[in-house]
């Protein structure tokens, strides 16, 4: 039997479709390649979408705790591009938690419907090391790529 092989995209609900487009454009650098109704559909190019966002209404509830999905990582290139999210996410007043794993540098932050969200920097490689082992070491985002 074949396996899946990759992710294919992630679906949200979202309060405000505008005000989740907006945000995921800005700070992830999404395009939207379609909008129909309550749905957009945003993407880096490759794909028709990798993030899809579907509007549910102002007075949806948020995301619970417990059981259930804790977030969505977004992997970048290099150091500079997560210092560039890290100072998009401050310029809007998004409270970031930034955490060193040794085998990842990784900002976690919530989008504006409290969706968690993850953008990490893969250091496995400079590291030379391939297993997390527990390491949850902040970090100076702000230092990265200096």
């Amino acid at each position: 039997m074949d396996q899946a092989t990759e992710l294919g995209h992630v679906h949200l609900k979202v309060r405000d479709v505008d005000r989740a487009v907006a945000f995921y454009r800005d700070v992830l650098g999404l395009d939207v390649t379609e909008r129909a109704g309550d749905y957009a559909f945003l993407s880096w190019g490759d794909k028709h979408h990798d993030v899809a966002l579907q509007g549910v209404g102002p007075d949806a509830p948020g995301p619970g705790p417990g059981v259930g999905m804790y977030h969505a990582a977004f992997e970048v290139e290099d150091a500079d591009a997560l210092r560039e999210t890290h100072l998009r996410l401050r310029e809007r007043g998004v409270e970031v938690a930034p955490v060193d794993h040794a085998i990842s540098k990784a900002l976690y932050f919530d989008d504006p419907d409290g969706n968690g969200l993850e953008v990490y920097l893969d250091t496995r490689a400079e590291n030379d090391r391939e297993e997390w082992g527990g390491r949850n070491d902040r970090f100076d985002p702000e230092s990265l790529g200096e």
